[in-house]
């Protein structure tokens, strides 16, 4: 008997325009100990049959046909008491923004006793030793000092493991984890996916893990279910479906998976249902100010650059205590050039990458940009550098105003500085959309309008107002499928190519930074511990921990060479 089933599933959602059917009569089962992958591009009805297994469709959201079965008992048609009963206990779920997830006015230590004595039948202080080991279990050094911290006191990578340790609370017999490793490093995302497979394993849980990520899915699952547009185009083992797709769909999803051994050009875009966006990057190069330092020279100059946070407060200084979130970093980032930054979660590139941008101030060091010393510490830098570097932020959907219309977010940036007025604004306005393959229409929209993938392309625009010379993208595609990253990454790149931008991109995803650099360094505990040309660093890595970041790369030994060969 099947640990969970699904059978000819069907949600659907009223609107005014009509009903929307976001899964249908989708099919799928999990056995014991059994890793069942769900993968397709945003709105392929992944998440929805998530939220359907532990009864979290919002209304007026409803299961309009199909049954789920947990243990051969129908659990569709359960009330709220009955859903309460299974939910956490036997049914947990990795929810993928781990901010929604964790109550920001309670410690770590709180909200998992809260979760483990509501499941289980132990004392405060056993429950106390549990979330303890939890977090230990799931990769945090220093548990017992970390569990009385809050959420904000985390990192992103930190707090999905929190969220993960959450739902391992109660010992459950099915995981749902909703991309558990979008925000995670590779060594880190090691850890997990390793977490999960000794629960298959040894407890013999079963998992449905819904990831956009490829190497995960080749790496981790037992079995995959592609999906397209709600509906279920293919299922069979792993190695089948990656090694000899069938349906059109799989082949062309497959082909936009960032090669980890060999670099491109270009990234394949999904051109199955004819959605490829079109992107017009070109055309801005006509009146955008070509940058004074010639090619190849430095334009950003790193030296000695320094940030701590204090961790403890105390009247005495002796007793107060500092995290060296960057420790003396030194680079230079040349002009027309794309610079790598990885490391795993907490090793501070993305505080790096602030002091940069200006908007941290250093404790030490300084910025020299096209010569000229740039001061970071506590008086800021000056207007005209914040005009010719922008930044692009890792979350689509805090990084951009809700209240405001996305016109008026596109323009912010270049009516602050003077840049535009009036009507050349409105018309700078609709061309930077329509380049980016959102069209001068969307300006008129609300960035709650728009999927993830879409947002960042808002992003994008926003940066590209003030015309900067200087890029800096923090884990700009890290939660976004291959489809929508494979059209991400090579607006980025037709930046660099026709508008001789300069880049410092930060990420965690080692096959999508040999793509996208010239250059890397790598980050542990906050210094640099090796620069190198990336086809040199991946061939012939020269530091012990760049080496250990490598070796846990999910390869892609499953996918199948014609489907990689169409990149």
């Amino acid at each position: 008997m099947a640990l969970l089933g699904i059978e000819g599933l069907t949600v659907e959602f009223p609107t005014r325009r009509g009903t929307f059917v976001a899964v249908k009569d989708a099919d799928l089962t999990v056995e014991p100990g059994q890793i069942h992958g769900l993968v397709g591009e945003s709105g392929a009805g992944k998440s929805t049959i998530g939220a359907a297994i532990m009864g979290l469709i919002d209304p007026p959201g409803r299961i309009a046909g199909g049954t789920i079965r947990f243990r051969g008992d129908a659990i569709s048609g359960l009330d709220a008491k009955g859903m309460r009963a299974l939910r956490g206990r036997k049914i947990s779920m990795i929810f993928q923004d781990p901010l929604t997830s964790l109550n920001p006015l309670y410690t770590v230590r709180q909200q998992l006793v809260e979760t483990i004595r509501l499941h289980l039948d132990l004392s405060e202080t056993e429950a106390s030793a549990r979330a303890v080991e939890l977090i230990e279990r799931v990769g945090i050094a220093d548990p017992e000092t970390r569990a009385d911290q809050y959420p904000h006191q985390f990192s992103g990578g930190m707090r999905q493991r929190v969220v993960i340790a959450l739902a391992l609370c109660s010992d459950p017999d099915v995981i749902v984890a909703d991309e558990p490793t979008t925000a995670l490093d590779v060594s880190i995302q090691a850890q997990i996916l390793d977490l999960i497979k000794e629960l298959a394993r040894e407890r013999q849980v079963g998992v449905i893990l819904i990831t956009h990520d490829m190497g995960v899915i080749a790496d981790t699952t037992d079995v995959v279910t592609v999906m397209y547009r709600g509906e279920v185009v293919e299922s069979g083992p792993t190695r089948e479906v990656l090694g000899n797709p069938q349906h059109p769909y799989s082949q062309s999803l497959i082909a936009a998976v960032p090669r980890p051994d060999v670099k491109l050009g270009r990234f394949p875009l999904i051109g199955y249902g004819g959605r490829v966006t079109e992107f017009r990057i070109a055309d801005l190069a006509r009146d955008w100010p070509m940058p004074e330092t010639p090619r190849g020279t430095p334009l950003v100059e790193v030296d000695g650059l320094t940030k701590q946070f204090q961790t403890r407060r105390a009247i005495r200084a002796s007793r107060r205590r500092y995290l060296t979130a960057v420790d003396a970093a030194r680079f230079e980032i040349r002009q027309g050039e794309v610079f790598g930054l990885v490391g795993e979660s907490g090793s501070g590139k993305s505080t790096l990458a602030r002091m940069i941008a200006g908007l941290f101030p250093s404790d030490e060091g300084d910025v020299r940009y096209a010569g000229r010393s740039i001061n970071t510490g506590r008086r800021g830098v000056p207007d005209w550098y914040r005009r010719d570097i922008q930044m692009i932020f890792q979350d689509p959907f805090s990084s951009l105003n809700p209240r405001m219309r996305v016109d008026a977010i596109v323009a912010e940036p270049a009516r602050h500085h003077g840049l535009f007025t009036g009507s050349a604004l409105r018309q700078r306005v609709a061309e930077l959309l329509d380049r980016v393959g959102l069209g001068a229409d969307a300006g008129l929209k609300y960035p709650h309008e728009f999927s993830g993938g879409q947002r960042q392309r808002i992003s994008i625009a926003r940066a590209l107002a003030t015309q900067p010379k200087f890029l800096i993208c923090d884990e700009p595609t890290s939660a976004l499928d291959v489809s929508i990253q494979a059209q991400i990454l090579n607006i980025l790149k037709d930046l660099q190519d026709h508008l001789n931008l300069t880049m410092l991109f930060i990420s965690h995803d080692l096959p999508v930074v040999r793509q996208m650099c010239d250059r890397v360094g790598v980050m542990k505990d906050g210094k640099l511990v090796e620069i190198a040309a990336t086809e040199d660093l991946f061939a012939a890595p020269g530091h012990d921990y760049t080496r250990h970041l490598m070796s846990l790369m999910p390869r892609l030994d499953g996918l199948s060479d014609t489907a990689l060969q169409r990149a």
